[in-house]
């Protein structure tokens, strides 16, 4: 429930301070009193359009700030926003515009808290409907015809409808996978040729180890020198151990000078670390001889030997410059390459498998549809009984309205486009209510819809209406006046009217009027300002309805009046009954 509004500086208000209360509060003043800036700064406080127009003429800065009543839903809303509410169970909304040197600014606050448009919508929606004759547009979308139905629907259709939601986002993500596994089945099994090919070659290669290749190029070249190996390897034993010519093998001189070094050992015993020196060398060359003489002795050609080694560093080198550049990188490859194939193999989820998962999805989601049409279709029949008896009163004796349900392919709405039919003359065929209601029509249509909405709604909202009534009078006027105070019953109501039949029911009236003011410097500086005045008075209401009620005698417009307000009082009672 909105509590209190302040307006500074907006439009043609330089300051106001306005208390509401519970049940129908109604605004009235002749026209272009400027009743419709109250509701135009309610609309700008939570999150309407605004212009550098809505600031006060010589004014650089207008501020609105409106008071509401919180509820628990409310403030758990606001508690995953992160705006913290108020101890007195308050949450309060205001909106600064600026315009300085050119430039126009506009910041919305939650709560002292600064918020973006996205959050201010969103709390607007959860606090109040504004509905203005003319601004009916939104109502002629089928989406929002389909949605007004769930919400009329209740918990138990709104719960199905979740749930179809659901079921579709998880039916398009098996579809979509479905999708993306059959444009990559082509790529997968080239990919699968591949592997399989290059694997079965690197397999019948038989790789062993990183160093192969290294140790295969030392035998060859072992291989392709064994006749100088021989050859060289017996000039070495002959120079280490055993001479065929006259000069000394090294064995022989190291021998020599071994004993030369016993002798003198014998007389110097510091030469025996000279001569253990020695006799190690001469021990060295002496293994050294052996080895070099077994060695060459061990020499043999073998050119198939030679061929084979040479094939292999051939077919090494070719698989290197294929897959490598060096051996253990071939290897490394090999070994994803398997890995890959056994992941494309066994844990790549086939075409079959995926049809399978989606068809079974898919059977869910429509069986889930079929069930919220059946709950929509029978919402759709209590609406169009119950909005065709609300609109009877309204002078619509003979309206026809049809909510029509016409089977779509699955979304993630359900099947089905929803589109309001209505007919509210006799005789007229049923259309499309975008193309039959006309403005007053349509204010009517509102009221009552609102009204077949008003024990749907589990948190009760403040709804705002401009001029509804306009263009009707007497018995219509009566009954659109008995709809608003029925809704008040459940519901805040703020009227904007000219029709005394609506005045008469409120429970709180206020009189907007239009005063000039004299600037204090310049007498000449005369402007305008809108002033609110509570009529908490009978006298003041009784006046302001006489007002209201023109071409009457004063006398017959008081009578009139007095007579209006009884009647509504009584009237009252019998609705709260």
């Amino acid at each position: 429930m909105l509590i209190s509004i302040r307006i500074d500086n907006f439009a043609l208000v330089d300051h106001l301070d306005l208390e509401l209360g519970q049940g129908l509060s109604v605004l009235t003043g002749e026209t272009g009193a400027g009743k419709s800036i109250i509701l135009d700064a309610i609309d700008v406080v939570l999150g309407g359009k605004a212009s550098n127009r809505m600031i006060r003429n010589g004014e650089t800065k207008a501020i609105v700030e409106a008071t509401f009543h919180s509820n628990s839903n409310l403030e758990a809303w606001l508690d995953e926003q992160e705006l913290d509410s108020f101890h007195d169970g308050t949450v309060i909304c205001s909106r600064d515009l600026t315009f300085k040197k050119g430039n126009f600014r506009s910041r919305s606050r939650v709560n002292g808290v600064i918020v973006n448009k996205q959050v201010i919508t969103a709390l607007r929606d959860r606090l109040l409907e504004i509905t203005v004759q003319g601004e009916t547009g939104e109502l002629f979308a089928t989406a929002t015809q389909r949605d007004l139905l769930d919400a009329y629907g209740g918990k138990k259709l709104l719960s199905q409808r979740k749930l179809v939601t659901e079921a579709f986002v998880e039916m398009d993500n098996a579809h979509q996978a479905l999708i993306a596994r059959r444009q990559s089945e082509q790529q997968r099994l080239q990919r699968l040729d591949l592997l399989k090919h290059q694997i079965k070659e690197l397999n019948s290669i038989h790789l062993r180890d990183a160093d192969e290749l290294e140790q295969l190029e030392i035998e060859s070249d072992r291989l392709t020198h064994v006749v100088e190996l021989q050859q060289l390897s017996y000039q070495a034993y002959n120079l280490l151990y055993q001479s065929e010519t006259e000069e000394n093998a090294t064995a022989d001189i190291l021998g020599k000078a071994e004993a030369v070094l016993i002798d003198m050992a014998n007389y110097d015993k510091e030469l025996t670390s000279i001569l253990e020196m020695v006799q190690g060398a001469l021990n060295q060359i002496v293994e050294a001889g052996h080895q070099i003489h077994s060695y060459g002795s061990s020499l043999e050609g073998d050119p198939d030997r030679l061929e084979e080694v040479e094939e292999r560093i051939r077919t090494l080198k070719r698989i290197c410059r294929k897959y490598g550049p060096s051996l253990g990188e071939v290897i490394k490859y090999h070994q994803g390459l398997k890995e890959e194939l056994v992941q494309l193999e066994s844990n790549e989820r086939s075409i079959e498998e995926l049809e399978a998962e989606y068809e079974q999805i898919n059977t869910k989601t429509l069986d889930l549809c079929q069930k919220l049409t059946a709950l929509r279709t029978a919402a759709a029949s209590k609406l169009e009984k119950q909005l065709t008896s609300e609109l009877k009163p309204l002078g619509m004796e003979k309206v026809q309205f049809e909510c029509r349900l016409t089977p779509t392919k699955p979304t993630i709405t359900g099947c089905d486009q929803i589109e309001y039919y209505f007919s509210p003359n006799p005789g007229e065929d049923l259309q499309p209510l975008a193309m039959t209601a006309s403005g007053g029509e349509m204010s009517r249509f509102l009221l009552a819809l609102k009204s077949c909405f008003s024990g749907t709604q589990v948190d009760p909202k403040t709804l705002i209406f401009d001029e509804i009534d306009a263009g009707v009078s007497g018995k219509v006027a009566q009954a659109i006046a008995h709809k608003l105070h029925k809704l008040s019953l459940q519901h805040q109501v703020i009227c904007v009217t000219h029709q005394p039949l609506v005045a008469a029911m409120a429970d709180n009236h206020f009189r907007v009027s239009k005063h000039l003011t004299k600037g204090d410097k310049d007498v000449k500086d005369i402007r305008t300002i809108v002033k609110i005045t509570p009529l908490h008075e009978q006298n003041a209401r009784r006046d302001e309805l006489a007002e209201l009620t023109g071409g009457h005698s004063a006398t017959e417009a008081l009578a009139f009046a007095d007579s209006l307000l009884e009647k509504a009082s009584k009237e009252k009672k019998t609705i709260n009954i």
